[in-house]
């Protein structure tokens, strides 16, 4: 495995970008190569099996451009697919859930973490299970907020639509009393400004973004392959008609999306 070898970086759509982001930031050499599934988006409706198949499938494409390192920055294939892929994939595979999970235990004081993602995420019990496992006495409050991420795709970041949804979706989060909301699905810190407002200072958000592209810097740095020169540079992959992606993609990463090929599924 060459250094000069792209990092991977897959996700149902657009949201994955807030992870590439951060891992642009922390490894500014580095190539890297990303696919949005657009075409068969949201991950978060579908079958555990369907989601699946579409997570093998991605990094069976990545796999193919020779990539040095996949990166899950999907929430819904990171709870269903993760150690499958981790088992059967020939170079690193890192989620999202893990890291997210380790940063709201280091920021909880109450021990009270609520969870917000898409409805296949929630029902996996994912974060529940990676939360118990470090700190069996830890309460969870978790909730679905499927309409997050048609606000984000639609540019709505913070209007009174956004208001009464993040109203309707946290009301009963508010009242719990957790002092950490971990935001379980990469399209939601771009309503992080929305979802603060509501919940109050005393609420820490965590996005695991951050947490996700220092796990990959460890990573990278443990097998030996980090770039050690020059400037990074990333291409993009999308499953569906590339003109959106690049629109929606630049509220995430600025003019970095220039341009996106499409491949066929």
């Amino acid at each position: 495995m060459n250094r000069d070898n792209p990092i991977g970086v897959f996700d149902s759509g657009i949201g994955g970008l807030t992870v590439l982001q951060r891992i642009m930031e922390a490894l500014p050499r580095e190539n890297t190569v990303y696919l949005g599934d657009t075409a068969r988006s949201p991950y978060g409706t579908k079958s555990v099996e369907t989601v699946l198949r579409y997570s093998f499938e991605n990094t069976d494409f990545l796999i193919e451009k020779g990539v040095k390192l996949v990166v899950v920055a999907c929430n819904t294939s990171t709870a269903i697919a993760l150690e499958a892929l981790k088992e059967n994939v020939a170079v690193p595979v890192i989620g999202v859930i893990e890291p997210g999970v380790r940063r709201a235990l280091a920021e909880t004081r109450n021990r009270k973490i609520g969870i917000i993602g898409t409805g296949a995420t929630i029902q996996s019990g994912a974060y529940t299970r990676a939360l118990k496992k470090l700190d069996s006495k830890i309460e969870v409050y978790s909730r679905a907020c499927p309409l997050f991420v048609p606000l984000v795709e639609e540019g709505w970041l913070d209007n009174p639509v956004v208001k009464l949804t993040v109203e309707s979706y946290l009301g009963s989060l508010k009242q719990s009393g957790i002092d950490t909301l971990i935001l379980g699905c990469t399209h939601y810190p771009l309503l992080k400004k929305a979802i603060q407002r509501f919940m109050g200072r005393g609420v820490k958000l965590v996005d695991s973004a951050e947490e996700t592209a220092k796990e990959v810097q460890t990573a990278l740095k443990k097998k030996s392959l980090a770039r050690e020169k020059g400037k990074g540079t990333s291409s993009f992959f999308v499953t569906d008609a590339p003109d959106r992606f690049i629109k929606v993609g630049q509220r995430f990463l600025g003019e970095k999306v220039e341009s996106a090929v499409r491949i066929e599924r």
